[in-house]
């Protein structure tokens, strides 16, 4: 490697400590860092190295942003290894605003997120076949089922998922696009250290384990608190073509989230639903005012102006215990019971090994009994 590169990769390295301090910084702050990075040029140095004349001039500029008070007294803490070390010793994932994998779509929004911590593979997400899908926590079993059906048109296609975890219909939109081979993006409003809810830790295992990733713009250790979420739902819709609502009260987040998504020039579509439901006043509001309607995949398609593009077929690879398991599940169903007659393995082996199969999307478990995905 040449005197050059190993510079380069010093900066870059240097950069990253930069950026990952300066996003714990203020973290209810976003559009307040996003448009003081614009006013340095995206020069994250000169962010840290900010003076008081520096803030006198960007206050006559972005007259209607906020400066924090303590501003200059919480730059003084930030340890710029801190965050840094705590991630490589953790193995955590990260992206900032510089790197070639941060997405296109979320730089044009006001409050981009300086970085984003992840759990999961950015590995097959085409990020320019996005659509966000949300809705009520307490979702109707109709509005669920419409989400299956509306994207299972999008079986084995590169179109991605982009939902909140939630419970309801972030739940739903998630599921049904892993059962449809699709990937998805959950965007939380914690730490990566909380998964919330706690019902969805096998869903958040499955997304990360080969379906997608898990994005955070919070500091590992932060617990879920009811104002990150409406803050959250921003880079839900601002990672997205087009923004999906699934029931929604006239005051809830499917109504933020629809409010982002005008304000981010995001196609906006509702699924209707009954007009004697109260998570539908939302939808019908929306309608009115002029999002369009979708009942299928081909609406969405004729909205967003996409056609509908199929994966390209992959082999599964498997070798060892795990091909002995995928060969006799392909045959026939089985129990447990069944497949440790057939193998020579021990009872625990066997479970840890279905389970890591059924996260990867390999094999399904109904009833005692495994099938193939």
């Amino acid at each position: 490697m040449s005197a050059d590169s190993i510079q380069t990769k010093i900066n870059l390295y240097d950069e990253d400590k930069y950026y990952l301090s300066l996003s714990n910084l203020f973290i209810n702050s976003p559009l307040f860092k996003a448009k003081l990075f614009e006013f340095f040029n995206y020069d994250i140095r000169r962010f840290y190295n900010a003076t008081k004349d520096d803030l006198m001039e960007f206050s006559e500029i972005y007259d209607n942003i906020t400066i924090p008070r303590n501003f200059f007294r919480e730059l003084d803490k930030v340890d710029l290894n801190k965050t840094y070390d705590y991630l490589d010793e953790a193995n955590i994932k990260f992206i900032t605003y510089k790197d070639k994998n941060y997405p296109q779509n979320l730089k044009n929004i006001e409050s981009f997120p300086l970085s984003l911590y992840y759990n999961g593979s950015l590995e097959g997400i085409n990020f320019d076949r996005t659509i966000a899908l949300v809705g009520s926590r307490n979702a109707t079993e109709s509005a669920k089922a419409n989400v299956r059906n509306i994207l299972a048109g999008f079986i084995n296609s590169d179109v991605v998922i982009v939902s909140g975890l939630a419970a309801g219909i972030d739940t739903s939109a998630h599921l049904s696009a892993i059962e449809n081979n699709l990937k998805t993006i959950a965007v939380i409003g914690s730490g990566l250290n909380h998964i919330y809810p706690k019902t969805n830790k096998k869903l958040y295992e499955t997304i990360e384990n080969g379906f997608g990733v898990i994005f955070s713009e919070y500091p590992c250790s932060m617990p879920p608190m009811p104002v990150n979420f409406p803050q959250r739902n921003r880079i839900i819709t601002g990672l997205s073509k087009g923004v999906i609502i699934a029931e929604a009260r006239k005051k809830s987040g499917a109504m933020i989230s629809a409010r982002y998504a005008l304000e981010q020039g995001r196609e906006l579509m509702c699924i209707p639903g009954l007009i004697t439901n109260p998570n539908c006043e939302g939808i019908y509001h929306l309608i009115k005012n002029g999002a369009s309607v979708i009942t299928n995949a081909n609406d969405i398609l004729s909205v967003l102006n996409w056609e509908l593009i199929p994966k390209k077929p992959h082999e599964i690879s498997l070798s060892g215990i795990d091909k002995d398991i995928y060969d006799l599940i392909a045959s026939d169903e089985f129990s447990i019971e069944g497949l440790k007659q057939k193998l020579d393995v021990g009872i625990n082996d066997l479970m840890v090994k279905l389970t890591q199969m059924e996260l990867k999307g390999l094999i399904v478990q109904k009833n005692g009994l495994y099938y193939l995905k």
